[in-house]
């Protein structure tokens, strides 16, 4: 059964205690066999009953997402707690002002700590097993953090970057990282030069594999993390086919942890909870450790070298470069550039046998996943919008209103003014002609702009309008003067073709028509240049 309550929605309290659940409701809803000592750890560490941990496994089966377990709206909360209100914030507060400190009290402080907090309000004092219920739903390594510092916490609890490769299964830890593509692309319309795009890898750090990887136009963001994401998590057969690649790419499948830098696009709200959702750990490196991500910053250099064999490249450096005119010989647009990555890393990375694995990362992906059922997403475009920017707004009687215009679909009728409580609503910043709502049913619904007939923009294209109107000193813009003024900018372009930065950007208008995938003809398909004398480079080496 879908939740009734929507995960984005939900109350930062709802949502920790889904979560604080999840971790133990999952490896019982995996296991072939119920194991009767883990069902009983499992009914003292949540509260609950018997049947309604059983109740959670079959919830948690049929939709293996923490969102399955949220509390429902009606009824008692799935943590069944039967304390006050009063007494449920005694003991919160107590624990994170009196017990989490660098003084380390006892655990029998806290529970003296406790009862002298309820006498002096009057309340019934908790049992002593409901205390430790409440310290145990908060994770052990926060709460050696708070007590014992960072440093601690990292040094006893050992992030998975400090375990050998060897020791990893496939999955268990995966790195994301982005770089700028040595080598300038051009526009497909005029095959003139329009600056270096940027490369989004996601590794699996046990097996060396590419998972996946996003080549864009535009700087990373958000977008560019979910684009890798869902990449990396969905088995390849369509992507593949939709460009006219033969190349096998079997690697797919949820991690269980992602290993992150310390981006701003890494540390945003929709990855955080989309982590959450999909059961996803986020592990950001300690700053100043730039080693702790060497996997995938090794396989950036190595498929850089590769990269410096293209027409177009800009090498590493200047001394490299010497005379080499890049924006002169530059010839593959971003499309082919992209089927070129996908042949490099399928038909070259994948099959060279990798001096620390001492094997081909295929082979190693292949016998490390050998009898493990691996995780994937149920709902592959669901998967993708989870983990899009987001806003709250109101649905009025007239729609949803997102960056100054407005949106409207039938679906919204029964909830349209009816309720004062804000919606949280998905978008695509490569694609602002639609947004997304999701139903209580937990089930995305695609909104287009009210006025059909308007023209699809980008949220850069909307930011350049909105500065140029501000410059104008328009203080009031509606919708109208907006979608206007993006179409005179875009005839500006085209009348403008010799401009680098203006042919960038129809060039970045024209990728952002084809948000989904691009089909390739055969005779697109005999003009590209033949890349196959390239030699296989060797692949990075790691300890």
């Amino acid at each position: 059964m879908a939740t009734k309550k929507l995960w984005q929605s939900a109350t930062e309290e709802d949502w920790a205690l889904a979560t604080a659940r999840e971790a133990i409701i999952r490896p019982l809803a995996e296991a072939e066999k119920l194991n009767q000592h883990l069902i009983s750890d499992a009914i003292q560490k949540l509260g609950l009953t018997r049947a309604m941990v059983y109740r959670l496994i079959a919830r948690f089966r049929q939709r293996p997402q923490a969102s399955s377990l949220l509390a429902a709206k009606a009824g008692r909360k799935l943590r069944s707690y039967t304390l006050s209100a009063d007494v449920e914030t005694v003991i919160q507060d107590a624990i994170q002002s009196f017990y989490l400190q660098r003084q380390k009290p006892r655990l029998t402080d806290l529970f003296r700590e406790i009862g002298h907090r309820c006498k002096e309000k009057g309340l019934k004092i908790p049992n002593v097993r409901t205390v430790k219920r409440r310290l145990d739903a908060i994770d052990i390594r926060e709460q050696v953090k708070k007590r014992s510092g960072a440093k601690a916490a990292r040094d006893e609890f050992g992030p998975a970057h400090n375990v050998p490769a060897a020791l990893l299964r496939p999955l268990e830890r995966v790195q994301i990282d982005h770089t700028p593509v040595d080598v300038i692309v051009v526009d497909e319309r005029e095959r003139l030069p329009i600056g270096r795009p940027w490369l989004t890898l996601a590794i699996d750090v046990a097996s060396r594999v590419v998972l996946g990887f996003s080549v864009s136009l535009d700087p990373p963001s958000t977008v560019s993390v979910a684009l890798a994401l869902t990449h990396a998590a969905l088995r390849k057969d369509l992507w593949l086919a939709d460009r006219e690649l033969q190349a096998p790419w079997p690697m797919y499948g949820l991690p269980e942890c992602l290993h992150l830098d310390n981006a701003r696009e890494f540390h945003s709200k929709a990855l955080a909870r989309g982590g959450q959702e999909y059961g996803i750990k986020i592990d950001f490196r300690p700053p100043g450790t730039p080693h702790y991500g060497g996997h995938v910053e090794r396989l950036i250099g190595t498929t850089m070298g590769a990269v410096h064999l293209l027409p177009g490249t800009t090498f590493s450096n200047v001394a490299e470069k010497g005379e080499y005119d890049s924006a002169k010989t530059s010839a593959l647009t971003l499309l082919e550039l992209e089927r070129w990555l996908a042949l490099q890393i399928t038909g070259i990375y994948h099959n060279s046998i990798h001096s620390a694995l001492l094997k081909p990362p295929l082979a190693a992906w292949n016998q490390g996943t050998l009898g493990i059922k691996v995780r994937e997403p149920i709902d592959a475009n669901a998967f993708f919008i989870d983990f899009l920017p987001d806003e709250r707004r109101l649905i009025r009687r007239d729609g949803i209103q997102l960056f100054k215009i407005f949106y409207w679909d039938n679906v919204l009728s029964p909830v349209a003014g009816r309720s004062n409580k804000p919606v949280v609503v998905k978008y695509d910043p490569r694609n602002l002609s639609r947004i997304y709502y999701q139903d209580g049913d937990g089930r995305y619904w695609t909104i287009p702009y009210r006025n059909l007939g308007a023209t699809p923009i980008s949220l850069w294209e909307h930011r350049e309008a909105m500065k140029r109107l501000q410059a104008e000193g328009r203080k009031l813009v509606d919708e109208r003067l907006l979608f206007d003024t993006v179409v005179e900018q875009r005839q500006l372009i085209q009348s403008a073709q010799k401009s680098t930065r203006l042919r960038r950007n129809e060039e970045r208008r024209h990728q952002m028509q084809k948000t989904t995938t691009t089909t390739r003809t055969s005779d697109q398909l005999k003009d590209e240049p033949d890349y196959s004398d390239l030699l296989p480079y060797d692949v990075e080496e790691w300890s």
